[in-house]
């Protein structure tokens, strides 16, 4: 009986085994469906002949679709119609969709949500046909992506800004650096002349594309002459000032051919009837506050300098040095004239005679030549002032100033050395040379006819002492008494003659 329960037992264990049920393994369905839920992305799976056989929430929800707008067995056609009726796509990018579609490859394309969002759909074939389309929502990334665009164009528009200042600096740095030197060979001139010889060499290296002239003012300020010109083949010898829009505007003057602006006339007078001139410009130079000349500067088409950042704003900025620079020079010259010049005459006073006899002894001495000292005075002068006033005896020393100045005599040097007294050095002057000039200096002032309020005052004469190195002394302080002795053998002959001095001793170089 126990052993037959048991066998029942045993049968009934497995009539109850038999009645579990058994745990089922999940579908691959169902599997695929918990992968593509879990994911981020929207997934939708299309069948070869275009409908819907998956699809996770996510694509519901990125797609921003109403409830039962995608499921399965929604056809491709009508998503895409969705899509394009909804604004996701313009009807163009709808029928490319449709197209790629139909190709059967990957591809890949953007869409935006109601909202504004961004999706981006990436869209590959499978095997058996159909395709697997993923959407993720890059709205972020893509703002980041634009925020970084922006940033980087603004960082390479800030680059750029930098760099053209970075390079105007180094330019005006150019500019000043070329300045500088212009100023440093100017400063060192020790005349005008020096100073245009400058200008026009400094005007050609740096200004290649320009052509120019200076012009100064003439001692009769009717007309400005010309002193240098650079690139010019036929500058004119001078102009007038009434000629110049720059002068008669009294600052600088642009001409532009197609501005409102008018040529100069002597611009004008130097073209051909049928040539039209460039832009140009004129410069006044100023001095102290005076107009003393004028820069003319044409700009040429082509051959600008690197080194230039703005040609025509340099050039007036040369024209301002160029002006400071002969203003210095002019200022110099007038106060070397006021220490070196005698106010009455014009002529180099006693300071000058010392200092330009000791030169010229020491250069004839180099060269083993011969020169010529003169020492002059005019005859019964104290009388003369006693008799007609003092300022007939200015006149009448003004007139014998005149006559020496006239001398027809290479490098000679007039001066009045006090009083009545005068003195000439003849550079390369020999003995024969220089009683020829004696002689004829005597007769110019004889023949003299000074015209003192309203007559004639009586005729003046002069008496000259001459001597000649090395023949009368091989030092200043000799060749000066020597000639005063000849002077006094002169006035003791009676007067309105000439003497040599004593060449006892004669002196000759052989």
């Amino acid at each position: 009986m126990r052993h037959e329960n048991n066998i029942r037992a045993d049968g009934d264990k497995d009539k109850v085994a038999e009645k579990a049920p058994r745990k089922r393994a999940p579908s691959e369905h169902g599997f695929a469906m918990q992968i593509m839920d879990a994911l981020e992305q929207g997934i939708v799976i299309w069948s070869q002949d275009g409908f819907c056989q998956m699809c996770n929430q996510q694509a519901v929800d990125l797609l921003e679709l109403q409830t039962g707008k995608l499921r399965v067995g929604t056809s491709l056609e009508e998503l895409l119609a969705q899509a394009r009726d909804r604004g996701a796509f313009t009807a163009a990018k709808h029928d490319e969709a449709v197209d790629l579609f139909g190709l059967g490859r990957t591809f890949h394309f953007d869409c935006r949500t109601p909202s504004d969002r961004i999706l981006s759909t990436n869209v590959r074939p499978v095997r058996g046909g159909g395709h697997i389309m993923a959407i993720s929502d890059v709205t972020e990334a893509r703002e980041a992506l634009a925020a970084l665009g922006v940033a980087k164009a603004e960082a390479e528009e800030a680059q750029r800004k930098a760099t053209e200042v970075l390079e105007d600096e180094r330019a005006r740095q150019r500019e000043v650096s070329l300045l500088s030197q212009m100023d440093e060979w100017l400063q060192s001139c020790k005349s005008l002349d020096e100073l245009y010889q400058i200008v026009t060499a400094f005007m050609q290296k740096v200004l290649p594309g320009t052509r120019g002239q200076l012009f100064i003012y003439s001692t009769s300020r009717d007309v400005l002459d010309l002193t240098c010109a650079w690139h010019c083949a036929d500058a004119p010898a001078h102009v007038t000032p009434d000629s110049c829009w720059a002068l008669r505007r009294g600052r600088s003057y642009n001409y532009d051919p197609d501005g409102l602006s008018f040529v100069c006339d002597h611009v004008k007078d130097a073209l051909g009837p049928d040539d039209a001139p460039d832009t140009f410009t004129c410069l006044p130079i100023m001095a102290h506050g005076d107009t003393v000349g004028l820069i003319h500067i044409e700009f040429l088409e082509d051959g600008e300098n690197p080194e230039v950042l703005d040609t025509k704003a340099f050039t007036k900025r040369c024209a301002e040095h160029i002006s400071m620079a002969i203003a210095n020079v002019k200022l110099r010259d007038e106060l070397q004239d006021q220490s070196t010049r005698d106010p009455l005459t014009g002529l180099y006073n006693r300071r000058y005679f010392l200092n330009a006899l000791r030169r010229e002894l020491s250069q004839t001495a180099a060269q083993q030549g011969n020169f010529a000292l003169l020492a002059l005075d005019a005859d019964n002068f104290k009388s003369f002032n006693d008799d007609h006033g003092h300022d007939a005896g200015d006149v009448v020393l003004e007139a014998i100033a005149e006559k020496m100045c006239n001398l027809d005599v290479d490098g000679a040097i007039a001066c009045r050395v006090g009083g009545e007294e005068f003195s000439v050095i003849l550079p390369k002057a020999d003995r024969t040379r220089a009683s020829a000039i004696a002689e004829e200096l005597r007769r110019s002032v004889e023949e003299v006819r000074v015209d003192y309020i309203g007559g004639d005052l009586p005729k003046v004469t002069i008496s000259i002492g001459v001597a000649v190195y090395p023949t009368h002394g091989t030092e200043p302080k000799d060749l000066i008494k020597q000639a005063d002795v000849a002077l006094y053998d002169a006035k003791n002959c009676g007067r309105n003659c000439w003497r040599f001095a004593n060449g006892a001793d004669l002196i000759t170089f052989d």
